[in-house]
């Protein structure tokens, strides 16, 4: 009797062992979907959804079900969402935010609840030096970083006297702080606006007295589409230099259109990037969602790949938190950016560019590779961070 017993309870968890092994991987998604920000919360889940068809719906083999949130750009809304995440819905994983002061709100909830923090976008510098955190990664850039690649350019053209114009949150003054630390002319301006903001009649005012060499500026989505139709109606486009991030890109160049044409940004990445893992990745994008994809989108679609990639090396397992740590880590998969590799901090070393706004034969818009500005870059704050 003992003997069949244990026979029975032999057979029923060997029985059980493949349906265990197929329980999902549970990935929230938490971006903005709604409000002036939506169209970037939405690429990054067009992104990580087409990283995901790609692989048939599968990380590290095993399934995966996606838990997507709308955050609302509301660092409290937000906060509370990814309690639920982590709490209720138990997810592995949050992908997530876009915007650096709900980054602020979420990652405490998120990595002290025993989830993973993937940012596709928000590199606040933060959590880049004393703050860093073992179950925190960025597929994106420090913050800092982007805006730099600007100051730098700037720099090397000769400019001499520069406005600057940002939303005043802390992405906002992250950008200026990168801009002013490569960038050694002289700042005649620096204005800080509301996140709602959709008139800048006033600040362009200000800058056709200021009368700058150049104007830099880092006004994300629906701002940027109002800042670049007014700045082009203004006339100022004629006789001063614009150099912006994520003011002219793809989720605002369709808006945009011609009135952003020669428009200097930066970026990692250019959808015009000539490698096999950018040609399937936009190809496979415009074929999904008829759009260019911009670097939002890219960054969601690497976030989902580095899940995929780290736990094709757990075995699909994320019970031994040092393991998956280090897989993240060293995750290999092929970015649609090249080659990059993460710091200790969680954040990637990486190439950037100066990039300009173009329209493709077909009619669309997209940014275009210019020049490569740095190579192999890491963010200062790194050296703060006490992982090893």
């Amino acid at each position: 009797m003992r003997k069949a017993l244990m026979a029975g309870l032999l057979a029923a968890l060997l029985g059980a062992g493949p349906a265990l092994a197929q329980d999902p991987v549970k990935i929230g998604v938490l971006v903005t979907l709604s409000g002036p920000g939506a169209v970037l919360g939405q690429q990054v889940r067009n992104g990580v959804e087409l990283a995901l068809k790609n692989r048939d719906g599968k990380v590290g083999g095993r399934p995966a079900e996606l838990v997507v949130v709308d955050d609302e750009l509301k660092p409290d809304v937000a906060a509370a969402r990814a309690k639920r995440l982590v709490e209720s819905d138990k997810v592995d994983f949050v992908i997530g935010p876009i915007f650096s002061n709900v980054l602020g709100a979420i990652f405490r909830p998120v990595t002290q609840g025993g989830a993973v923090l993937i940012s596709p976008n928000a590199g606040s510098s933060v959590f880049a030096g004393k703050q860093c955190s073992p179950d925190f990664f960025v597929t994106s850039y420090e913050n800092t970083q982007i805006h730099a690649v600007l100051g730098e350019y700037a720099q090397r053209a000769g400019y001499k006297r520069a406005f600057l114009l940002a939303p005043n949150y802390q992405a906002g003054k992250d950008a200026v702080a990168g801009f002013k630390s490569r960038f050694k002319g002289e700042i005649l301006a620096e204005d800080y606006v509301p996140l709602t903001t959709v008139d800048f009649q006033a600040d362009l005012a200000r800058i056709a007295d200021a009368k700058p060499d150049v104007i830099f500026t880092f006004m994300p989505g629906g701002l940027g589409v109002a800042l670049v139709k007014q700045f082009h109606q203004s006339g100022l486009a004629e006789h001063i230099p614009f150099l912006s991030a994520f003011t002219v890109d793809e989720s605002t160049l369709p808006a945009e259109q011609d009135a952003a044409l020669g428009l200097y940004g930066a970026m990692t990445w250019a959808p015009n990037m000539d490698n096999a893992a950018n040609r399937t990745f936009v190809s496979g994008y415009l074929a999904a969602y008829h759009a260019m994809p911009g670097s939002y989108a890219m960054q969601g679609y690497d976030a989902l790949q580095l899940i995929d990639g780290a736990l094709a090396k757990t075995a699909g397992s994320t019970a031994d938190k040092a393991k998956l740590h280090a897989a993240l880590h060293d995750a290999d998969f092929a970015s649609p950016r090249g080659k990059f590799r993460f710091n200790t901090n969680g954040y990637p070393i990486q190439d950037f560019y100066l990039v300009k706004a173009a329209k493709r034969p077909d009619g669309l818009y997209e940014t275009e590779i210019v020049e490569k500005i740095f190579s192999d870059w890491a963010d200062e704050y790194a050296a703060s961070c006490p992982l090893k």
